[in-house]
């Protein structure tokens, strides 16, 4: 009976209201339906019925409510005042994301390529044993150069490159490496390499290092076994039999080292004579055996994996000599051969740039770049091949589809001992009309192998130069203590067996006016300072509004936020004796740079005979003379003094690189377009 009971109390239930919650609240706006007691039968039918899922409900007249259930909703969602305006969402939303990918991809294609770190800003060459002393020992260190990093990066420079710190005997002052994977003690340590690495890219910047592949110190253990024939190591070197008697040689062949006299060197131990193209201190590598070349380039890995950035590869024109060994012609041929002794007495044909040497250069081109794949950290790579020709220069650049060097180093400004408007413009068109189409152009004013700047011009060209080195298109390479106008030393004696002649340029930089110049706080340093140390130095130019110092903060400054200046065309006006006037230019930027820069005496130039509808005054943006710096210029009549410079600025957009008369005389490296309106650059012009 209680089970009977039970089953009709169950059918009860089912019979209230007839309706099937499916877990969801109803509107409460809908009344709930009271059963007719009448129909008792019809709705124990009708229930009976939905509980087996017979038959499907009739929702017709029902309104829509939330929290409807699925069935429900199915009979809404096929109306059209409900499926088309979902159908045109969709539609709209499918269109917008192609919209936004063929964008993209038009922004990709017609963007040009990035500016790389190596092409941002200037590098900074150092000489490490000449910038800071930080152990007192009177010595230049990799501490001093990590004490002095705010400074560098003050100069808004992008790139540190040190010159060779390798342990050496420093024969020819730095080339004479005993052991490429070691620090010279008079340096540091490795660990200090480490730290000054890690400190150099806190501050965001990079570094790059020399690089001598063409030989080692005749103490290094590769040439100690390759004398005793040690295995392997025994054709690491170029060894030739020759004949020693008496102490006198005679060597295979005329060929002559850079310092002069025979580059052949007999060795007693192995019996032979051993090639060298600079000190006999420093033997050639042989390059013709491929175990040289491996060795070379894991050298190469050991420094990239240290965090290295890039290298200056020097001396590559020597990698390679002939293998005939033919004697070299004579530049005089009436001169009588046995007086032949000094380098510039002979065409080195057989003894540069050969035939294969482009070919090592670019395996070690290959090397780095498998360490250049992740973003931001590509690896740069310069060559210095200097004394050459600006087309063989060039020719380090690579082909087209095969890279070399990023950039050969443009050492040719720093070989003018004398300086006119003539003479700059030879330099600069020279060089951009051999550089190869879309490669990076570079400009070098100083250098540890040539005399400074105000020693070699005078003391009225260190603004006017920099100005040119900034106002040109690539990158600007500043030899340390140039920003400053430091010169040379006066000739000094030293035990060590150096050529002084490249020793003046390379004195102990000058920080302020205290003892040694800031630079070593020991009794004696490795080399004397500068007697105008009082005056020129780094603290003292740091208060004085119109210093070197402060014109070179300010045009790094604004090479850095110009895209006229780091991406624009350069069209070249008119040289003459004295000046040399070009503009810098840029699509779509409806303003140029006009830079008039004077190297000759006083001189009085009209600007309006030079550029059609210009105004009759232009504002000066930068001039070698502070107190001219945002005033206004008569176009009509400039005067510029001996060695003064001014960038002015012009509104106009009438563009000199688009005008028929200008079109040869327009250079770019990478062409661009600027679009105001979306504030990105495009190269569809």
């Amino acid at each position: 009976m209680a089970e009977d009971k039970s089953k009709r109390d169950s059918i009860g239930m089912n019979m209230k209201g007839c309706q099937t919650n499916n877990g969801f609240v109803h509107n409460e706006d809908i009344l709930e339906q009271t059963p007719d007691t009448g129909s008792t039968a019809d709705n124990l039918q009708h229930s009976t019925m939905s509980i087996l899922g017979s038959q499907e409900p009739d929702f017709k007249g029902v309104q829509p409510y939330a929290g409807m259930p699925k069935e429900v909703l199915f009979q809404f969602s096929g109306q059209a005042r409900y499926r088309i305006p979902r159908e045109i969402l969709f539609w709209l939303a499918v269109a917008s994301v192609l919209v936004l990918i063929a964008a993209t991809i038009a922004i990709i294609i017609l963007s040009p390529k990035c500016l790389d770190w190596w092409q941002e800003g200037p590098m900074y060459q150092i000489y490490p044993r000449s910038f800071k002393d930080s152990n007192k020992d009177g010595n230049g260190d990799l501490k001093g150069i990590q004490d002095k990093l705010d400074y560098i990066t003050a100069l808004n420079v992008k790139t540190v490159w040190i010159t060779s710190f390798y342990k050496s005997s420093l024969k020819d002052f730095r080339y004479g490496v005993e052991d490429f994977q070691q620090v010279d003690p008079i340096f540091g340590t490795m660990e200090d390499f480490e730290n000054l690495v890690a400190a150099i890219h806190n501050k965001g910047l990079k570094l790059i290092i020399d690089f001598i592949p063409n030989h080692t110190s005749d103490k290094h253990t590769w040439f100690q076994w390759s004398r005793t024939r040690r295995e392997r190591y025994t054709d690491y070197y170029i060894w030739h039999d020759c004949t020693h008697e008496n102490g006198t040689t005679i060597p295979p062949n005329n060929w002559l080292s850079v310092y002069g006299n025979s580059s052949w060197h007999f060795d007693e131990v192995r019996n032979q004579c051993y090639f060298h193209q600079f000190m006999k201190e420093q033997p050639d590598l042989n390059f013709r055996n491929p175990d040289v070349q491996e060795e070379i380039k894991e050298i190469l890995r050991f420094w990239l994996t240290k965090g290295v950035d890039g290298f200056s590869f020097d001396a590559v024109k020597f990698l390679l000599e002939a293998k005939h060994l033919r004697d070299e012609i004579q530049v005089n041929k009436t001169q009588i051969p046995d007086t032949v002794t000094q380098y510039s007495e002979l065409y080195h044909d057989f003894t540069t740039t050969q035939v294969g040497m482009h070919d090592i250069v670019r395996s070690f081109r290959q090397t780095m770049d498998q360490y250049s794949t992740e973003p931001g950290r590509y690896r740069f790579m310069g060559t210095e091949a200097y004394a050459e020709t600006i087309d063989r220069t060039v020719m380090y650049y690579g082909l087209p589809f095969i890279q070399e060097a990023d950039f050969p180093f443009n050492n040719y400004l720093t070989m003018l001992d004398t300086v006119s408007g003539n003479s700059v413009y030879e330099v600069i068109t020279s060089w951009m009309e051999n550089m190869p189409e879309g490669k990076w152009p570079n400009w070098m004013i100083g250098g540890p192998d040539s005399s400074r700047l105000t020693s070699r011009l005078g003391n009225e060209y260190v603004n006017v130069m920099n100005m040119l080195l900034f106002t040109l298109p690539g990158t600007p390479i500043t030899y340390y203590g140039e920003e400053i106008g430091m010169g040379n030393i006066v000739a000094i004696n030293l035990n060590e067996s150096y050529d002084t002649n490249t020793l003046l340029s390379k004195s102990p930089m000058q920080w302020d006016n205290s003892s040694n110049a800031g630079f070593s706080e020991a009794s004696h340093t490795w080399l004397p300072t500068n007697s105008d140390y009082h005056t020129v130095n780094v603290d003292v130019q740091k208060t004085q509004p119109g210093s070197a110092l402060k014109l070179y903060q300010d045009l790094s400054l604004l090479h850095a936020n110009e895209l006229l200046l780091n991406r624009g065309w350069f069209c070249h006006l008119r040289n003459d004796s004295h000046y040399v006037v070009y503009t810098r230019e840029l699509d779509g930027i409806d303003r140029i740079f006009i830079v008039v820069l004077n190297f000759g005496e006083s001189t009085l130039l009209n600007l309006q005979n030079m550029i059609s509808g210009l105004p009759a005054t232009v504002r000066i943006r930068l001039s070698t003379n502070s107190a001219n710096k945002g005033s206004e210029v008569d176009t009509s009549g400039i005067f510029l003094d001996k060695g003064e410079g001014l960038i002015l600025e012009h509104n106009t957009k009438n563009l000199l690189h688009r005008q028929t008369a200008f079109r040869d005389r327009c250079f770019v490296s990478n062409r661009a377009c600027y679009s105001s309106v979306l504030n990105i650059l495009y190269t569809s012009c």
